[in-house]
């Protein structure tokens, strides 16, 4: 159990609870449908020997009529009382006879089907068990072959960049120049992109191994909405996206790991820059909220729709199919982040006004 990862346990544990109130919920169904069978079976022999019992007492007054306008005498009365008394007797012994039978019929049934259903749970557990530890074990082999052909890939990456960067120091006629220069920068563009996939599927099996490492330490939260803009300043320009940075007033100071942080913000406002037109704007406002640091990226975009509001901060999840790069898994390495640090994330948006991202980490001492 120790090398699980922790989401999976995480799972295990949801399902071993879920399970159990289904279970719960089946007992208590089976035993008031048992209930109320038994309750109806009940109620249509008490029915059957009240019908008996009215019909046997007019049958006897109709008799004792008859044997009246007879002129049966005293004695002869006596010993029809005395039969039917005997009678009466013999009938309420049948049925206390017949009722005990029924009881513990029903109780015996009551244990034959407790344990079948025992043996069958018994059996559905042992299925389930098996099942899991031979889907462990596969997620076991998944990460570790994934992990090896990261590493594999980040070094034949390092190799592509060192060929891209001499490319980019060959000298020649100002034709040959160009071609190199674009050749070289295209190599280099790739790349960071497959840097970045490799990078995200390296922190999404840190996740699952619950693994995720962050460095706390204790830092102005301005200095992260700088970089932003230094970084995504340019890019902004190009596209003619006007990007502003707001500093509310008070104490911006918290205790986090400032390249994964920045890697949050890297993701947000890189997908509102993806997400906003030409023309458009963009806002990142970090401000001081109760005991928390809180950021906010705010764009007039094409907005996400309602029912897609929680969804995207799952793994592999894309907004839009025409917008699709990546493996749609930078909000959810994001969110593992935040809560990492012990803060949350949210979004709220309105298709064709825009979307807000808010992200909060506790403040610092």
């Amino acid at each position: 159990m120790a090398d699980t990862p922790k989401h999976a346990r995480l799972e295990r544990e949801r399902t071993d609870r879920s399970l159990g109130d289904e279970r719960r919920k089946t007992d208590n169904e089976l035993a008031k449908r048992r209930t109320d069978l038994e309750k109806n079976a009940d109620a249509v022999v008490a029915a059957a020997r009240e019908r008996a019992d009215s019909v046997l007492s007019r049958a006897r007054a109709g008799a004792d009529k008859k044997t009246e306008r007879a002129g049966t005498n005293r004695d002869e009365r006596a010993v029809v009382s005395q039969e039917r008394g005997r009678a009466d007797e013999v009938v309420r012994q049948e049925r206390a006879t017949a009722d005990d039978e029924v009881v513990e019929e029903r109780r015996a049934t009551r244990r034959a089907l407790t344990a079948l259903l025992a043996l069958e749970r018994v059996q559905t557990d042992e299925h389930l068990t098996t099942e899991r530890d031979r889907m462990e074990g596969m997620i076991g082999t998944r990460d570790d072959f994934l992990a090896v052909v990261s590493h594999d890939l980040r070094n034949l990456l390092g190799g592509i960049v060192m060929s891209a960067g001499a490319l980019l120091r060959i000298e020649g006629d100002a034709t040959i120049q160009a071609d190199v220069d674009r050749e070289a920068h295209r190599i280099q563009r790739y790349v960071a992109r497959m840097t970045r996939l490799v990078g995200d599927l390296l922190d999404v099996v840190s996740i699952e191994a619950g693994q995720l490492a962050v460095v706390r330490e204790r830092g102005d939260a301005k200095d992260l909405l700088a970089e932003m803009l230094d970084v995504f300043g340019p890019l902004a320009k190009v596209k003619k996206i006007s990007m502003t940075s707001d500093v509310r007033p008070g104490s911006l100071h918290a205790r986090y790991d400032y390249d994964r942080i920045l890697q949050v913000l890297t993701n947000l406002v890189g997908n509102a820059i993806k997400f906003t037109g030409e023309g458009g704007k963009i806002d990142m406002i970090v401000e001081t909220v109760g005991d928390d640091v809180r950021f906010s990226v705010r764009d007039n975009g094409v907005g996400i729709d309602a029912d897609k509001l929680t969804v995207i901060f799952e793994r592999f999840w894309q907004v839009a199919e025409k917008h699709r790069s990546g493996l749609g898994l930078g909000l959810f390495i994001s969110k593992c982040i935040v809560e990492v640090h012990g803060g949350r994330i949210w979004v709220e948006s309105e298709p064709g006004v825009g979307s807000t991202f808010f992200f909060t980490v506790p403040a610092g001492e």
